[in-house]
């Protein structure tokens, strides 16, 4: 139905990780390292792992933390940012990758500023756009959860409104408010990569599909409707976070094992059971 993808977060992005996607049959990794890794990058040594396994380097995460340092929505950080992510973007062209996913913003954002962040981060995206086309790749903005700009999809159209060549990455545990099909079928064609995972409606969990209370045949039929393309990409951390039990850390074959179930529209394994009584953060 659709290429299994699964992004690198949480996951040492080296040899074996690559050699773990191939065994397990998973076809796409999104490049997603942790905060402090992104300078570290091999781009060279990813790209030749790329090659040797058969594991498409599908998009690359732009960083968007510490919000402190990195926010494209705040007039005191944007130019800094812009120049920052700019360098990132023209590394990761240079080994093929043509999708970048990027944060509108960090968070909180208090009401009274919503107007003035949002305009701030449209003027931040329209010069990465440019930047990115520049490299032969487009920008794709998430969706995101809380106070965050992009919480719903009015303001993820107002974002990617900001520059023609912007598109989406629709993460299926962020949309705290709005209905998730009505999401789908306002951002359309623009929805060019997912970061799927599941969650409570509550918060964000990055649970696996099953363990939370997303309808999977909807999200099916209305990434159908509007003609979705892009893979099946998890963006889920293989420890198991604080809000759930679990028999065990997941592997690469358990992405697959439910992707599989999912496709088939079947109940997809499930060894795992959410705390109780989980409150925001858990």
């Amino acid at each position: 139905m659709y290429t299994i993808g699964l992004s690198s977060c949480g996951k040492i992005i080296n040899e074996k990780l690559f050699a773990d996607y191939a065994r397990a049959g998973i076809g796409v990794m999104e490049i997603s390292p942790r905060a402090n890794e992104y300078d570290a990058l091999n781009y060279g040594e990813i790209e030749a792992l790329s090659q040797k396994y058969g594991i498409g380097l599908w998009s690359y995460h732009l960083p968007f933390a510490p919000f402190e340092e990195l926010d494209i929505s705040s007039s005191a950080l944007a130019q800094a940012t812009v120049v920052y992510l700019s360098e990132l973007i023209r590394k990761g062209a240079s080994i093929g990758i043509d999708k970048f996913v990027i944060h509108p913003s960090g968070e909180p954002i208090a009401d009274g500023e919503r107007g003035e962040r949002l305009l701030c981060a449209q003027n931040s995206l329209a010069e990465l756009a440019e930047i990115a086309g520049r490299h032969g790749a487009i920008l794709a903005v998430e969706d995101l959860p809380r106070t965050c700009l992009g919480r719903n999809a009015e303001e993820v159209e107002a974002l990617v409104n900001a520059h023609e060549a912007l598109r989406v990455c629709f993460d299926t545990n962020h949309l705290l408010s709005g209905d998730p099909v009505e999401f789908i079928h306002r951002l359309g064609d623009k929805i060019v990569t997912l970061h799927v995972s599941d969650y409570d409606f509550m918060n964000e969990r990055h649970w696996l599909p099953g363990e939370g209370k997303v309808d999977w045949p909807a999200i099916f039929t209305a990434l159908r409707e509007v003609n979705y393309r892009g893979p099946w990409l998890y963006e889920i951390s293989p420890e198991c976070p604080n809000t759930i039990f679990r028999d065990r850390n997941l592997v690469c074959e358990d992405f697959v094992a439910n992707a599989k179930a999912l496709f088939a529209g079947e109940k997809p394994p499930i060894f795992s059971t959410p705390k109780p009584n989980l409150g925001m953060w858990g």
